[in-house]
Parts: C-alpha cells; sequence; structure tokens
C-alpha cells in the first residue's frame, strides 16, 4: 500500500474510530494496524490525534545550500584550469592543488575544508550546466605497412603489466582539409601502467623522423622503455624502427589492422593530449613544428604527468543486463611511477624538484599563451572551413576555458585571469566548436 492509499484509509478509519463504542475500537485499531504496518502505539497516536485534513499538506523540505557561490566559482575555476576532468578526478587533484589555490583565491580555511570535503557526484551536480560544450571529430591519415608483418608479432591480449615500461604509440595527423604535400605529425606515445603520456611533432612521418622521436621521448622517461605497442602503419612497420628496437632490447609489437581497440590507451590520449588542443587545423611549416614541440617538451608534459590525475580500469562486473565498471584510485602518472619503485634515481630527483617549483595554475597560463602563437601559424587555406567561417565573422571568440569576471562574487575579483587551458573545445584555429554550434 502506498502513501497516498495509506493517506486515504487513515480518513475513513478516522471517523470509524471516533464513531465506535469503547469496546470495538480495540478491534478497529487492530485492522488498522495490520493493514498499513504501523506500529501499534504509533496508530493510536494517530487515531487519537487531530482530524486528519481532506487533502494531505506536503510541506516542502527546506534545506539550506551547504556551499556558497563562492566556493562553487572556485571548483569551477579549478576545473576549467584542469582541463575539464571528470569529477573523481578532479576532486583527487585537489589536495595537492590545495595550497596554490589558496594563495590564487585567498580562501579561508572554512572554505578550504569546504572544497576539499565535497562529493565526486556533488560537484557533478554543482558543475552540470557548464558540461555541455563538447564535440570530437576524427581525422586519420594512417597507410598500411606492408613489410615486417610477419616478423612483429601481433598483440591482441589485454594488458595487465605490473611495472612501467610498457607502451603503446601512434601519429596524429596535423593536414587539415587536405593529405597534399607535407605538413605535421604528432607522436604520441603513453605507458599503459602509469598513463604517462609523450608528444613529439614531426614534420612529415619518414622512418627516420619517426625513431628519432621515439629515441628522444627514450631518453626523457622517467624509467626504462620496454616495449612499443604500435598500429600498422608503414611509419613503424619498418627496418629502421625493428633494428633500433632490438638494438635498445625493446619489444615491438603491432594491432591487428582495422581494429582501434587494440591500441586504446593511445587512441584517448590523441584524443586529450592533441585533438582537444590543436584541433583539426593543418600545419605545414617548421616554424608551426618547432612552437608545437616548445609546448610538448616542457609546460603540457609537466602540466599532464605531473598534476593531472586518472584513473584506471580495474574490472567489469555484470549485474544483471548491465555491465558495472569499477575502477582504480584517481592518482597522477608521477605518483604511479613513485609507486612502482622502477624508475630512474635521477630524472625522478630531477622532477621532484621541479614539481616544488611549479605552480600549476601559472603551467595553464603558459600552455594557453603557447597555444594562442601556434593558432596563428595553421595554414587556414587548407584548414577545416570552421576556421575561416571564425576568422570571417564579426562575432567575438570565446576566451578559450578562461575564466571570466562575471563568474566570481565581487569579493573575490577575478584571480584566475588568463589561467585558463583550452582542453574543452575541439579549436578549429582559434574558435571553438561551442561557439561554430551556437550560430
Amino acid at each position: 500500500m502506498g502513501n497516498e492509499a495509506k493517506w486515504e484509509y487513515f480518513r475513513v478509519m478516522y471517523e470509524r474510530y471516533h464513531k465506535a463504542e469503547r469496546k470495538a475500537r480495540a478491534v478497529l485499531l487492530d485492522e488498522f494496524c495490520v493493514t498499513t504496518g504501523y506500529n501499534r502505539k504509533y496508530a493510536i497516536r494517530l487515531l487519537n490525534g487531530p482530524r486528519p485534513e481532506k487533502e494531505r499538506v506536503r510541506r516542502p523540505r527546506e534545506r539550506k545550500p551547504q556551499y556558497g557561490k563562492l566556493v562553487i566559482s572556485v571548483l569551477a575555476a579549478v576545473w576549467e584550469t584542469a582541463g575539464y576532468p571528470w569529477s573523481v578526478r578532479l576532486k583527487a587533484l585537489l589536495p595537492s592543488w590545495m595550497p596554490w589555490i589558496g594563495k590564487r583565491y585567498r580562501l579561508s580555511a572554512k572554505l578550504e575544508q569546504q572544497l576539499l570535503a565535497m562529493s565526486a557526484r556533488q560537484m557533478d551536480r554543482r558543475l552540470e550546466s557548464r558540461k555541455r560544450q563538447q564535440k570530437r571529430k576524427i581525422y586519420g591519415r594512417t597507410k598500411p605497412g606492408v613489410l615486417l608483418k610477419h616478423h612483429i608479432p601481433i598483440k591482441t591480449d589485454s594488458w595487465d603489466v605490473k611495472a612501467p615500461g610498457f607502451t603503446e604509440v601512434d601519429l596524429v595527423s596535423h593536414s587539415g582539409d587536405s593529405a597534399d604535400g607535407e605538413f605535421a605529425y604528432t607522436l604520441n606515445l603513453t605507458d599503459i601502467h602509469t598513463g604517462w603520456t609523450e608528444s613529439r611533432a614531426l614534420l612529415g612521418k619518414s622512418e627516420i623522423a619517426v625513431q628519432e622521436a621515439l629515441d628522444e621521448i627514450q631518453r626523457g622517461l622517467p624509467f626504462r622503455l620496454l616495449g612499443v605497442d604500435s598500429d600498422n602503419g608503414s611509419e613503424f612497420i619498418n627496418w629502421h624502427l625493428k633494428g633500433w628496437c632490438d638494438a635498445k632490447q625493446i619489444q615491438l609489437t603491432r594491432g591487428r589492422p582495422y581494429k582501434k581497440d587494440d591500441n586504446a590507451h593511445i587512441e584517448q590520449k590523441n584524443w586529450t593530449h592533441v585533438r582537444k588542443l590543436l584541433g583539426w587545423d593543418r600545419y605545414d611549416s617548421g616554424a608551426a613544428v618547432e612552437a608545437i614541440n616548445a609546448v610538448y617538451r616542457q609546460e603540457l608534459r609537466w602540466w599532464m604527468n605531473l598534476y593531472l590525475p586518472s584513473v584506471k580500469l580495474v574490472k567489469k562486473v555484470r549485474v544483471g543486463s548491465k555491465l558495472r565498471r569499477v575502477y582504480s584510485p584517481a592518482q597522477t602518472p608521477w605518483e604511479r611511477v613513485l609507486a612502482s619503485g622502477q624508475a630512474d634515481a635521477r630524472r625522478v630527483a630531477e622532477l621532484k624538484k621541479l614539481r616544488s617549483m611549479l605552480d600549476p595554475f601559472a603551467l595553464a597560463q603558459s600552455v594557453d599563451r603557447k597555444l594562442e602563437s601556434i593558432y596563428a601559424l595553421a595554414n587556414r587555406r587548407l584548414s577545416p572551413k570552421a576556421a575561416n567561417l571564425c576568422s570571417a565573422t564579426a562575432v567575438e571568440k570565446p576566451r578559450r576555458g578562461k575564466v571570466q569576471k562575471k563568474d566570481f562574487p565581487p569579493a573575490l575579483g577575478n584571480p584566475a585571469k588568463g589561467a585558463g587551458f583550452p582542453l574543452s573545445h575541439s579549436h578549429y584555429g582559434g574558435c571553438s566548436v561551442t561557439s561554430l554550434m551556437s550560430r
């Protein structure tokens, strides 16, 4: 019996109870308890209490908001500066970022405590209105390699490594609307165990250029490179790269043709570490490649690996017809490298010193400035038409991911001016997808 039915039954029983003789009331009380399931003492209080109204009065639940506008504004500013991470990752990064957050926004101890106490689900609810500005688009310029396929084993089993060093690698094209001529690529490499990711920009995808970029990445990793898993592109399936791997005792494997799920880890990083920043514009000059590498080798590398936590899938549990995914606690790649116990001591000492000196907000500012200079080097003639649309219209371009002054209460001002990071949009030459969709 539902609550409404119980209420109607109570109204009828109340009249019968008060009209009945004293001896008959015990029988009515027993019937009332059995029908409604109420405790006998509670039922006596109801039947002897005030007469129920014809319509049940619903008292609104009065609950004051626990978190004020100031806390939510700071949370939104950190979320935008951190590149719009998932709420679980956002909650995980707050404790390590708190020294800079408190200094930047001049928070009291009480507000800091409220920010740290907020649950991930609460963050989702408070940031819900800001989360509807995403769109993705994928271009591919991979040419299948025909050499060495019978020498390089196919890896189809799921990764179950307990130590850093086994990686996936891929190239991301920056060709714009045309695949003609020579243009830039991003070589992306991610470690399976720790999530540590490195990127380098190349002009063209020659065998030598790919090998040299991998060699540079290998020298900068805080752990030993043990394995490289790639797709079947000719830039990876060649004797030049195989000889380099054999000389350094690095295992070279490949996925199945036309099966992107075999390289799912690096495909995800292609989106979060490349496309979200550089979009689909065309970069085909040496100056553009140098500018992209300037942000890949320094600020972006430090910011992504030292300060941004991520989660890893532990297992999948089937509950009826649904598949429930269980994730590990959010950690930064840097924390996973330290926990592995197999990192290079010299590299770890250098990164520890660097991390103690860096400010994630200042890193975001620096990345934003460098990206602005990179967008100016794009080849507009061969970039997607959306870029030309942005430059041709008189509508003011949105500030990519930056915190607007109106988002803050007057007392806070705009301490994060220029501290944004454009990871929330897919950019077409400096124009966000959100602005294009609104026109």
